[in-house]
Protein backbone atom coordinates (compact mmCIF):
# COMPACT_ATOMS: atom_id res chain seq x y z
CA UNK A 1 0.00 0.00 0.00
CA UNK A 2 2.47 2.48 0.93
CA UNK A 3 4.55 1.55 -2.38
CA UNK A 4 1.18 2.04 -4.08
CA UNK A 5 0.75 6.13 -2.36
CA UNK A 6 4.14 6.43 -3.29
CA UNK A 7 3.74 5.96 -7.06
CA UNK A 8 0.44 7.99 -7.19
CA UNK A 9 2.60 10.92 -5.58
CA UNK A 10 5.38 10.41 -8.31
CA UNK A 11 3.04 10.67 -10.89
CA UNK A 12 0.93 13.43 -9.71
CA UNK A 13 3.94 15.41 -9.11
CA UNK A 14 5.51 14.65 -12.79
CA UNK A 15 1.91 15.97 -13.88
CA UNK A 16 3.10 19.74 -12.31
CA UNK A 17 0.51 18.74 -8.74
CA UNK A 18 1.20 17.23 -5.90
CA UNK A 19 -1.49 15.52 -3.68
CA UNK A 20 -2.29 15.14 -0.26
CA UNK A 21 -0.47 11.95 0.01
CA UNK A 22 2.79 13.97 0.01
CA UNK A 23 1.73 17.39 1.35
CA UNK A 24 -0.47 19.23 4.49
CA UNK A 25 -3.23 21.53 2.41
CA UNK A 26 -5.29 23.33 4.78
CA UNK A 27 -9.18 23.05 4.65
CA UNK A 28 -10.81 26.01 2.31
CA UNK A 29 -7.88 25.28 -0.62
CA UNK A 30 -7.41 23.09 -3.55
CA UNK A 31 -6.41 19.46 -2.55
CA UNK A 32 -3.70 19.85 -5.57
CA UNK A 33 -0.57 22.33 -5.55
CA UNK A 34 0.06 23.33 -8.97
CA UNK A 35 4.06 22.99 -9.63
CA UNK A 36 6.01 23.56 -12.99
CA UNK A 37 7.07 20.20 -15.09
CA UNK A 38 10.90 21.70 -14.71
CA UNK A 39 10.56 22.19 -10.70
CA UNK A 40 8.20 19.49 -9.11
CA UNK A 41 8.19 19.97 -5.42
CA UNK A 42 10.95 17.73 -3.73
CA UNK A 43 11.85 17.42 -0.60
CA UNK A 44 14.96 18.31 -0.56
CA UNK A 45 14.01 21.24 -2.36
CA UNK A 46 11.97 22.02 -0.35
CA UNK A 47 13.59 21.70 3.02
CA UNK A 48 17.02 24.03 1.22
CA UNK A 49 14.39 26.33 -0.05
CA UNK A 50 13.06 26.81 4.00
CA UNK A 51 16.88 27.49 4.90
CA UNK A 52 17.56 30.17 2.54
CA UNK A 53 14.74 31.64 3.07
CA UNK A 54 15.99 32.32 6.47
CA UNK A 55 19.58 33.17 5.03
CA UNK A 56 20.83 36.45 5.45
CA UNK A 57 23.90 35.73 3.26
CA UNK A 58 21.29 36.33 0.21
CA UNK A 59 21.28 40.16 1.25
CA UNK A 60 25.10 42.31 0.48
CA UNK A 61 25.60 43.34 3.58
CA UNK A 62 24.37 39.79 4.92
CA UNK A 63 22.01 41.71 7.65
CA UNK A 64 18.58 40.64 6.17
CA UNK A 65 17.14 37.45 4.84
CA UNK A 66 13.97 36.67 2.60
CA UNK A 67 11.82 36.31 6.54
CA UNK A 68 13.39 39.73 7.55
CA UNK A 69 10.34 41.19 5.68
CA UNK A 70 8.35 37.80 5.01
CA UNK A 71 7.83 36.88 8.43
CA UNK A 72 6.12 33.74 9.69
CA UNK A 73 4.87 35.47 12.56
CA UNK A 74 2.89 38.29 11.00
CA UNK A 75 1.49 35.89 7.99
CA UNK A 76 4.59 36.10 5.46
CA UNK A 77 3.83 39.82 5.59
CA UNK A 78 5.58 42.72 8.40
CA UNK A 79 3.98 45.46 10.30
CA UNK A 80 6.08 48.14 8.20
CA UNK A 81 3.84 50.61 5.40
CA UNK A 82 6.98 49.79 2.66
CA UNK A 83 9.37 47.09 2.67
CA UNK A 84 12.74 48.01 4.81
CA UNK A 85 15.58 46.86 2.84
CA UNK A 86 19.50 46.96 3.73
CA UNK A 87 20.74 49.76 5.70
CA UNK A 88 16.85 51.09 5.91
CA UNK A 89 16.82 51.64 3.04
CA UNK A 90 12.63 52.19 2.14
CA UNK A 91 10.87 50.79 -0.61
CA UNK A 92 7.91 52.16 -2.30
CA UNK A 93 5.41 49.29 -1.30
CA UNK A 94 3.68 47.14 0.89
CA UNK A 95 5.49 43.63 1.89
CA UNK A 96 3.07 41.41 0.31
CA UNK A 97 1.64 38.13 2.22
CA UNK A 98 3.08 34.99 0.62
CA UNK A 99 0.56 32.18 1.95
CA UNK A 100 -0.70 30.67 -0.99
CA UNK A 101 1.05 31.74 -3.58
CA UNK A 102 1.44 28.57 -5.41
CA UNK A 103 -1.87 29.39 -7.14
CA UNK A 104 -1.22 32.62 -8.02
CA UNK A 105 -1.10 33.73 -11.60
CA UNK A 106 1.47 36.43 -11.71
CA UNK A 107 3.53 38.37 -8.56
CA UNK A 108 4.03 41.44 -7.13
CA UNK A 109 1.76 44.59 -7.00
CA UNK A 110 2.15 45.47 -10.40
CA UNK A 111 2.49 41.60 -11.64
CA UNK A 112 5.81 41.71 -12.92
CA UNK A 113 6.73 38.64 -12.42
CA UNK A 114 5.11 35.38 -14.13
CA UNK A 115 5.97 32.95 -11.95
CA UNK A 116 7.31 31.91 -8.26
CA UNK A 117 10.59 31.28 -9.68
CA UNK A 118 11.31 34.89 -11.15
CA UNK A 119 9.53 36.50 -8.01
CA UNK A 120 11.77 34.75 -5.52
CA UNK A 121 15.12 36.49 -6.68
CA UNK A 122 13.47 39.97 -7.48
CA UNK A 123 14.10 41.49 -3.85
CA UNK A 124 17.41 39.90 -3.52
CA UNK A 125 18.31 42.12 -6.74
CA UNK A 126 16.57 44.83 -5.55
CA UNK A 127 18.53 47.99 -4.81
CA UNK A 128 16.20 48.90 -2.20
CA UNK A 129 15.66 45.55 -0.84
CA UNK A 130 18.46 42.84 -0.43
CA UNK A 131 20.47 44.32 -3.03
CA UNK A 132 22.89 41.98 -4.23
CA UNK A 133 23.49 40.21 -7.75
CA UNK A 134 21.30 36.95 -7.61
CA UNK A 135 24.34 35.00 -9.32
CA UNK A 136 26.46 36.17 -6.65
CA UNK A 137 23.50 35.07 -4.27
CA UNK A 138 23.57 31.70 -5.29
CA UNK A 139 27.38 31.38 -5.41
CA UNK A 140 27.45 32.40 -1.58
CA UNK A 141 25.32 29.58 -0.62
CA UNK A 142 26.82 26.78 -2.86
CA UNK A 143 24.33 26.99 -5.57
CA UNK A 144 23.48 27.75 -9.09
CA UNK A 145 20.59 30.26 -10.07
CA UNK A 146 18.40 27.80 -11.54
CA UNK A 147 19.12 26.12 -8.10
CA UNK A 148 18.73 28.97 -5.56
CA UNK A 149 15.11 29.97 -7.63
CA UNK A 150 13.98 26.20 -7.52
CA UNK A 151 14.74 25.57 -3.95
CA UNK A 152 13.04 29.07 -2.76
CA UNK A 153 10.01 28.56 -5.28
CA UNK A 154 9.57 25.32 -4.26
CA UNK A 155 9.27 26.85 -0.29
CA UNK A 156 7.36 29.13 -0.47
CA UNK A 157 4.90 26.71 -2.76
CA UNK A 158 4.74 25.11 0.57
CA UNK A 159 3.35 28.07 2.65
CA UNK A 160 -0.49 27.96 3.48
CA UNK A 161 -3.21 29.61 5.48
CA UNK A 162 -6.33 27.72 5.11
CA UNK A 163 -8.69 26.22 7.87
CA UNK A 164 -9.89 29.49 9.14
CA UNK A 165 -13.68 29.97 10.90
CA UNK A 166 -15.01 30.71 7.53
CA UNK A 167 -13.77 27.41 5.83
CA UNK A 168 -15.02 25.34 8.40
CA UNK A 169 -17.99 27.35 7.56
CA UNK A 170 -18.18 26.46 4.38
CA UNK A 171 -17.11 23.09 4.31
CA UNK A 172 -20.92 22.30 6.61
CA UNK A 173 -19.92 23.42 10.17
CA UNK A 174 -23.18 25.94 10.96
CA UNK A 175 -21.69 27.13 13.85
CA UNK A 176 -18.28 28.25 13.22
CA UNK A 177 -19.47 31.45 12.30
CA UNK A 178 -20.97 33.93 14.76
CA UNK A 179 -24.18 35.99 13.91
CA UNK A 180 -22.45 39.65 13.18
CA UNK A 181 -19.87 37.19 11.27
CA UNK A 182 -22.23 35.66 8.98
CA UNK A 183 -24.41 38.99 8.43
CA UNK A 184 -20.87 40.40 7.20
CA UNK A 185 -20.60 37.39 4.76
CA UNK A 186 -23.58 38.60 3.70
CA UNK A 187 -22.61 41.90 3.11
CA UNK A 188 -19.12 40.79 1.53
CA UNK A 189 -21.29 38.90 -0.99
CA UNK A 190 -23.84 41.39 -1.53
CA UNK A 191 -24.21 45.10 -0.65
CA UNK A 192 -20.95 45.81 -0.19
CA UNK A 193 -19.83 43.72 -2.99
CA UNK A 194 -16.46 42.77 -1.32
CA UNK A 195 -16.53 39.49 -3.64
CA UNK A 196 -16.82 40.89 -6.69
CA UNK A 197 -12.46 40.92 -6.68
CA UNK A 198 -12.33 39.13 -3.27
CA UNK A 199 -13.48 35.71 -4.68
CA UNK A 200 -12.39 32.02 -4.56
CA UNK A 201 -10.13 29.96 -2.62
CA UNK A 202 -7.72 32.64 -2.62
CA UNK A 203 -10.39 35.64 -2.00
CA UNK A 204 -8.32 37.41 -5.00
CA UNK A 205 -9.62 37.59 -8.64
CA UNK A 206 -5.67 38.00 -9.21
CA UNK A 207 -6.57 40.96 -11.43
CA UNK A 208 -5.43 44.66 -11.39
CA UNK A 209 -7.77 47.27 -10.20
CA UNK A 210 -7.82 51.21 -9.83
CA UNK A 211 -9.12 51.82 -6.71
CA UNK A 212 -7.55 55.64 -6.37
CA UNK A 213 -5.20 54.24 -2.69
CA UNK A 214 -1.89 55.35 -2.58
CA UNK A 215 0.17 58.19 -4.51
CA UNK A 216 -0.90 59.22 -8.06
CA UNK A 217 2.76 58.88 -8.81
CA UNK A 218 2.87 55.05 -8.75
CA UNK A 219 2.45 54.40 -12.36
CA UNK A 220 1.06 50.65 -10.98
CA UNK A 221 0.43 47.85 -13.47
CA UNK A 222 1.48 49.99 -16.18
CA UNK A 223 5.00 50.10 -15.62
CA UNK A 224 4.46 46.55 -16.96
CA UNK A 225 1.77 46.95 -19.46
CA UNK A 226 2.36 50.79 -20.39
CA UNK A 227 -1.77 50.87 -21.25
CA UNK A 228 -3.23 54.01 -20.32
CA UNK A 229 -6.30 51.84 -18.55
CA UNK A 230 -3.66 50.28 -16.03
CA UNK A 231 -2.46 53.32 -14.31
CA UNK A 232 -2.67 53.16 -10.70
CA UNK A 233 -3.84 49.76 -10.95
CA UNK A 234 -2.85 46.87 -8.60
CA UNK A 235 -3.24 43.24 -7.79
CA UNK A 236 -5.96 42.37 -5.60
CA UNK A 237 -4.61 41.08 -2.66
CA UNK A 238 -5.80 37.98 -0.81
CA UNK A 239 -7.74 38.46 1.97
CA UNK A 240 -6.50 35.25 4.00
CA UNK A 241 -4.88 36.28 7.29
CA UNK A 242 -5.45 40.03 6.27
CA UNK A 243 -6.60 40.79 10.11
CA UNK A 244 -3.06 39.96 11.08
CA UNK A 245 -0.97 42.09 8.60
CA UNK A 246 -1.97 45.86 9.30
CA UNK A 247 -0.92 48.29 7.86
CA UNK A 248 -3.12 47.98 4.34
CA UNK A 249 -2.89 48.66 0.72
CA UNK A 250 -0.32 48.56 -1.67
CA UNK A 251 1.84 51.27 0.32
CA UNK A 252 0.71 50.80 3.86
CA UNK A 253 -1.49 54.16 3.34
CA UNK A 254 -4.22 52.84 5.60
CA UNK A 255 -3.48 52.13 9.28
CA UNK A 256 -6.21 49.48 10.07
CA UNK A 257 -8.99 47.55 9.13
CA UNK A 258 -11.39 50.26 9.97
CA UNK A 259 -9.38 52.61 7.88
CA UNK A 260 -10.04 50.48 5.09
CA UNK A 261 -13.80 49.76 5.52
CA UNK A 262 -13.74 53.87 5.41
CA UNK A 263 -11.90 54.13 2.28
CA UNK A 264 -14.20 51.58 0.44
CA UNK A 265 -17.40 52.88 1.77
CA UNK A 266 -16.58 56.41 0.34
CA UNK A 267 -15.92 54.65 -3.32
CA UNK A 268 -12.29 55.41 -2.91
CA UNK A 269 -10.21 57.96 -4.04
CA UNK A 270 -10.65 59.83 -7.10
CA UNK A 271 -8.97 59.01 -10.53
CA UNK A 272 -9.79 58.97 -14.48
CA UNK A 273 -9.64 55.39 -14.70
CA UNK A 274 -11.71 54.46 -10.97
CA UNK A 275 -12.63 50.96 -11.41
CA UNK A 276 -16.14 51.03 -12.51
CA UNK A 277 -16.72 48.84 -9.24
CA UNK A 278 -16.30 51.62 -6.71
CA UNK A 279 -19.04 53.60 -5.42
CA UNK A 280 -20.04 54.75 -2.55
CA UNK A 281 -21.38 51.95 -0.20
CA UNK A 282 -23.89 53.25 2.00
CA UNK A 283 -23.21 50.82 5.10
CA UNK A 284 -24.59 51.27 8.32
CA UNK A 285 -22.11 51.46 11.20
CA UNK A 286 -23.36 48.17 12.57
CA UNK A 287 -23.03 46.44 8.97
CA UNK A 288 -19.36 48.41 8.83
CA UNK A 289 -18.70 46.56 12.35
CA UNK A 290 -20.33 42.94 11.15
CA UNK A 291 -18.15 43.29 7.83
CA UNK A 292 -15.22 43.61 9.57
CA UNK A 293 -16.32 40.60 12.23
CA UNK A 294 -16.30 38.75 8.86
CA UNK A 295 -12.81 39.80 7.89
CA UNK A 296 -11.23 38.61 11.04
CA UNK A 297 -12.65 35.42 10.86
CA UNK A 298 -10.21 34.96 7.78
CA UNK A 299 -7.72 34.30 9.93
CA UNK A 300 -6.32 30.29 9.18
CA UNK A 301 -4.16 28.33 10.18
CA UNK A 302 -0.30 29.13 8.67
CA UNK A 303 1.74 26.30 7.82
CA UNK A 304 5.33 25.85 5.84
CA UNK A 305 7.04 23.33 4.43
CA UNK A 306 6.51 19.57 3.71
CA UNK A 307 5.04 17.42 6.06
Amino acid sequence: MADARRAIAVFLASCGALSLLAIEVPLGLDRFVPTPAHNPLRPAAVARGKELFFDKRLSRDGSIACATCHKPELAFSDENAVAIGIAGRQGNRRTPRLANRAWGKSFFWDGRAKTLEEQVIGPIGNSLEMDLDPTEAARRVGLSLPELQSALASYVRTIFSGDSKYDRYLAGDAGALSGEEKRGLELFRGKAGCATCHLGPLLTDEEYHVTGAGAAEDAGRFQVTQQEDDRGAFKTPSLRDVARTPPYMHDGSLANLDDVLRFYQEGGKARNNLDPEMRKLNLSEAELQSLKAFLLALNGRLSDGLR
